[in-house]
């Protein structure tokens, strides 16, 4: 991937940069059609997790900054 210099803007609508360095993501399926689902599923869903370190590979090769 050929990088032009500038941060990709769209990746940090999908990313969050903690202060420590670490890149987290949402947790998958938590947009819509969660009422069906039990509590537990909801509740597993909240917050960010660590981002697998396939994504941290690819968004520091996007990323001039980091």
């Amino acid at each position: 991937m050929a990088h032009t210099g500038k941060s990709q803007k769209s990746l940090f609508k999908r990313i969050k940069i903690s202060s420590g360095g670490i890149i987290l993501k949402r947790r998958p399926h938590q947009n819509h059609f969660n009422s069906k689902e039990s509590g537990n599923a909801t509740r597993g869903k909240r917050g960010d997790k660590h981002a697998p370190h396939e994504l941290v590979d690819k968004v520091k090769a996007l990323l001039p900054s980091l």
